[in-house]
């Protein structure tokens, strides 16, 4: 494996479901370039790829299909604190989770639509058909919260959402 190669790889292994932009940023690295080693990398079978919610991530292959999508989701701020959320606050419906987060409802949803395809959280219906969300796996998601901190771009596009939910629900 090349020094860059090896540098690519060692990125990737240290934080699992980067996506491109941000593994171009943080090794400043030329498009084509990052392009032909990641190329090279997959060929090798040392890096997978995954396209989730319009972004390429980054994996070494340890990671299996469920943790690749868990990995993705939680990259992004605000699916993190809805899981931190019910973590703390146990099985609850969605406005106080809203509420609480300070996030529209429509936002929350957005999100819970991605927890729910990656199966970290599930949906359950009363007999009065009440929503309330519960997390799916508590442990392996409090294990999957402990290795991802999402990139500050990410952060910022989160809390973006969130200014914009906030002035536009005023």
């Amino acid at each position: 494996m090349t020094a860059q190669r090896d540098r690519i790889h060692r990125y990737v292994s240290d934080h699992p479901g980067v996506h491109f932009n941000q593994l171009a940023r943080e090794l400043d690295l030329a498009t084509g370039q990052l392009q032909y080693h990641l190329k090279r990398l997959r060929r090798a079978g040392d890096v997978i790829s995954e396209s989730l919610y319009g972004r390429t991530h980054y994996y070494t292959p340890e990671y299996d299909a469920w943790e690749r999508g868990a990995v993705a989701v939680l990259r992004r701020e605000t699916a993190r604190d809805v899981l931190l959320y019910l973590i703390e606050a146990g099985p609850s419906a969605p406005d106080p989770v809203a509420a609480d987060l300070g996030i529209a409802r429509s936002t929350l949803e957005w999100h819970l639509d991605h927890l729910l395809e990656q199966d970290l959280v599930e949906k359950r219906r009363d007999e009065r058909g009440r929503v309330t969300l519960a997390l799916s796996t508590p442990a392996e998601t409090a294990e999957m919260l402990r290795l991802i901190e999402p990139s500050i771009p990410e952060r910022l596009v989160d809390r973006f959402t969130r200014l914009i939910d906030n002035v536009v629900g005023e």
